[in-house]
């Protein structure tokens, strides 16, 4: 009897050994895979099951959580939501999430291992600690002005502190309300398609993501390029443009907006945006030149996040001299984000050092402890400080004396450079208006802001459209709300 119990004893041992080894194979080896089932709910059960963290600007939060009640339980709700859409996103039980709320999802939602007491902690008790919030370098004044001077208008704002790269203000009109997308019923899914389908494009974020000829605004990297190499040594000698400029190898013509630009002075041609002299100076400066000033504003880098993904801003490296023409005054191929060309007009306003653009100033756990501080970084030195010296003297007089009149604010140092920028086949689209600019307060060390403002002026007459007069004035209100925040 004794050894029939021995026995029975030993096999009931093996079993809880089996058991536990195939619990272990379950919970360690293989959760992975049964988390990511999607037949597995409970992951989805368990990530709605506590309110997500906060986004944040200026000390306030731009979101929240709604408890529903219902199984997939807390639901995002967001303050204000067309107004800063295109800085948090949307973060819907049915579709997913987008800028901020998908680069930050792993530490709103509690799952990050910086919110961890011990590593692997939430691994080995499945559980998860409560969100964590991201605080925005966003100035709510700033953003403010940018959405309201927009308006009814289609375009974007972008506006940076040039001195530390933070982002101030990141505006799209027209707008969404990311709150429609937050839960799972039929009424988020009639949003969805309302959205996606709306001629307007209002979950476009035009301020990363959409990129657009510069125009004329793209004439202040081909005079830095141009200053840099030594093409042009004396921005008030004649520079021997003819006005109409054949293109080279071409029989066509380039015409300017203005007169006075036949053999015009570098100054004269920047403060009234001469086309003849800009494309005969890209042709002169050389293809590489040309090509690698922009590079070092930050075109043709495919990997510029903020942390959000930003649309690749492109300058052909491979074209004849007719298409290197028309590239200088931000034609042909040339295309920018109204982010990227917020970065030109950073780099002017802060000598030529260009501060790594970003969004997050920093992230904290619940109880409001710092997990990450962003810091100011220099991303590259784009040009020598005599050029930086230039460009600014050129773009305060485009402002005092030239086409952006507009943009002008007492007591304050403006610099800016318009842009009218064609597209369409055979140019018969309705251009886009472009201003990039800074402003400085009188007597304080460094400028204030930098930004840039474009335009889809679809609504009024073509003859009527120009940087000047359409963007400029939103310009003026961004750098005006900024200098208050100063």
């Amino acid at each position: 009897m004794t050894r029939h119990i021995r026995q029975a004893a030993a096999l009931c041992l093996l079993l809880v050994l089996l058991v536990l080894l195939n619990a272990t194979r379950l919970q360690v080896f293989e959760s992975r895979a049964y988390d990511a089932d999607p037949a597995n709910r409970r992951e989805v059960i368990a990530r709605y099951a506590q309110p997500r963290g906060d986004i944040l600007a200026g000390g306030r939060p731009l979101t929240g959580s709604k408890d529903t009640g219902e199984q997939l339980r807390y639901e995002r709700t967001y303050r204000n939501g067309p107004l800063y859409a295109p800085v948090t996103g949307y973060a819907s039980q049915s579709y997913g999430t987008s800028l901020l709320e998908r680069t930050g999802d792993g530490l709103l939602a509690g799952t990050d291992p910086m919110l961890q007491p011990l590593p692997l902690w939430n691994d080995f008790t499945r559980s998860r600690e409560p969100g964590g919030a991201v605080h925005t370098t966003i100035s709510p004044a700033v953003q403010q002005a940018a959405f309201a001077s927009l308006g009814a208008k289609r375009g974007a704002v972008a506006a940076i502190e040039p001195a530390t790269g933070r982002i101030l203000a990141l505006v799209s009109t027209p707008s969404y309300d990311p709150g429609l997308l937050s839960g799972n019923g039929p009424d988020v899914k009639r949003s969805w398609e309302r959205l996606t389908t709306a001629p307007g494009k209002p979950m476009l974020n035009r301020a990363i993501r959409q990129t657009y000829p510069p125009g004329s605004a793209f004439k202040v990297v081909t005079a830095a390029a141009a200053l840099d190499k030594g093409t042009v040594t004396d921005v008030d000698a004649p520079t021997r443009s003819p006005d109409p400029y054949t293109l080279p190898g071409t029989t066509t013509r380039l015409t300017n907006p203005v007169d006075g630009c036949e053999d015009a002075s570098l100054r004269y041609a920047f403060v009234w945006s001469c086309n003849t002299v800009f494309a005969r100076l890209g042709v002169r400066t050389g293809e590489q030149a040309v090509a690698g000033t922009a590079q070092k504003f930050g075109f043709n880098d495919p990997d510029l996040r903020i942390p959000a993904a930003v649309s690749r801003s492109t300058f052909d490296a491979s074209m004849d001299d007719a298409q290197l023409a028309l590239s200088s005054i931000g034609q042909y191929d040339t295309r920018a984000t109204p982010l990227q060309m917020a970065m030109v007009a950073s780099a002017v306003a802060n000598n030529g050092d260009l501060k790594t653009p970003h969004l997050v100033d920093r992230t904290t756990d619940e109880d409001g402890d710092p997990l990450m501080v962003e810091h100011a970084m220099s991303l590259r030195q784009t040009f020598n400080p005599r050029t930086a010296t230039i460009l600014r003297e050129l773009m305060v007089e485009a402002v005092e004396k030239g086409t952006g009149g507009q943009a002008a604010i007492k007591g304050a140092t403006v610099g800016g450079k318009t842009g009218t920028a064609q597209h369409g086949l055979g140019n018969a689209g309705v251009p886009y208006a472009w201003f990039i600019s800074w402003a400085q307060a009188e007597g304080a060390a460094q400028p204030a802001v930098a930004l840039a403002v474009v335009v889809e002026e679809a609504a009024v007459d073509r003859d009527d459209i120009s940087g000047g007069g359409s963007a400029a004035p939103v310009a003026r209100a961004v750098m005006q709300a900024a200098l208050r925040e100063e």
